[in-house]
């Protein structure tokens, strides 16, 4: 008859084996659940950490190196202009603004860029902290799991020296829930930290454009009407221009009238002259003051007093036209500098077309080197180029 061998071992009840099986599973599920949750804020840190907020931020940063640039050609090139035209209009006084503007908000971006990098660091240092501790629960939970598979009948089972001892470095559960929660609590204020770095990167960016772009809309207003005003007295001035022309084309003809005047009356003068000369060699007593002679002698004092006026009113004209012409000298002069200042602040807000215009796009409608336009220009525009 055939006896049943039993294996000399420790046997357990079967509610044991139940309470064993369950402790296996439930501490597998809190692992899985424990290494989900840092392998999701992992996750989102390596979202956190792809320089997204910094680069965007470096990138506003480069932007406003053009308006920068733009304003200082502005002002660069309103230092071409000429004798009383340069003065301290409302126009420089925008752009310098506008520069002051664009320093603040690049110093603004330039903090919110050191914060960013400050932030990846720590960022980093996270990271690197829950890939470790996440590292380490996944080797806990194979080799959890590795225990949850073993069983009565495993070939690889067997008795170990002093199994129950307290290995070095070991934690308690207290401990251990700490170490994981303090790892997820420090995620949660990096990612916390860096989401509202984030939004205060978004609003500064935004922030500093718009302070730029009003500041550019006030800029080209204060442009605009600068030109509007010198257009104004450019046209004023070109009306005392045209004005002063005709009035010397009409003193020059009333001068020439004078002179002719004058060669008439001085002939008339020689003809007295000669005939009173000629009545001295009448002979004897026909030398006589008659009728004749009175009368030469009349018309000889009146001859010199015309004479003497008409040289007099002539020393005056000339000395009108010789005014006339030094206020036109000055008159084209001021022209030709508010022809200048015209034609500088035209070409500034050319160049400002850089900021509104994609850099592809942008074609200059004024030349840089003769300052004379590309474009179609009004009859305004065509006399000042005309001084040029």
């Amino acid at each position: 008859m055939a006896t049943l061998k039993i294996k000399p071992s420790q046997r357990f009840q079967l509610p044991d084996w139940h309470t064993n099986n369950y402790l296996l599973s439930t501490n597998a599920e809190r692992y899985r659940d424990v290494s989900h949750q840092i392998r999701q804020e992992a996750r989102v840190l390596r979202n956190e950490t792809n320089n997204q907020m910094k680069e965007s931020a470096e990138q506003n940063l480069q932007a406003k190196n053009l308006p920068l640039d733009v304003a200082i050609e502005c002002l660069t090139l309103r230092e071409s202009r000429r004798d009383t035209d340069v003065v301290k209009d409302c126009v420089e006084e925008e752009l310098h603004k506008e520069v002051e503007v664009i320093e603040a908000a690049k110093k603004a971006l330039q903090q919110r860029i050191s914060q960013t990098f400050e932030k990846l660091c720590l960022l980093q240092e996270v990271r690197q902290q829950l890939n470790l501790d996440h590292r380490d629960k996944m080797e806990t939970l194979d080799i959890d799991r590795g225990c949850l598979s073993l069983n009565l009948k495993a070939p690889n089972i067997s008795l170990k020296i002093n199994p129950t001892r307290v290995p070095d470095g070991s934690s308690t559960i207290q401990q251990w829930d700490e170490f994981s929660q303090f790892n997820k609590n420090r995620a949660e204020a990096e990612m916390k930290e860096a989401t509202e770095l984030r939004e205060a990167i978004a609003l500064t960016i935004a922030e500093t454009n718009n302070e730029l772009e009003a500041q550019r809309v006030a800029t080209e207003f204060a442009f605009r009407k600068r030109l509007r005003e010198m257009e104004k007295v450019y046209s004023e001035l070109k009306w005392q221009e045209k004005n002063t022309l005709e009035e010397i084309t009409e003193l020059q003809e009333d001068i020439r009238h004078l002179e002719e005047d004058l060669r008439r009356k001085l002939l008339n003068l020689k003809l007295c002259h000669t005939r009173l000369e000629s009545r001295t060699y009448r002979p004897n007593v026909e030398l006589c003051r008659d009728q004749a002679q009175y009368g030469l002698t009349d018309e000889v004092h009146q001859l010199e007093a015309t004479i003497t006026a008409l040289k007099q009113k002539l020393a005056q004209a000339q000395d009108a036209l010789d005014a006339l012409y030094k206020h036109l000298a000055r008159l084209q002069a001021d022209i030709a500098c508010k022809t200048n200042s015209m034609l500088l602040d035209t070409k500034c807000m050319d160049t400002r077309r850089k900021l509104t215009v994609p850099a592809e796009k942008f074609v200059p409608q004024v030349d840089t080197f003769s300052r004379t336009t590309n474009r179609t220009l009004s009859p305004l525009k065509s006399c000042q180029l005309e001084l040029a």
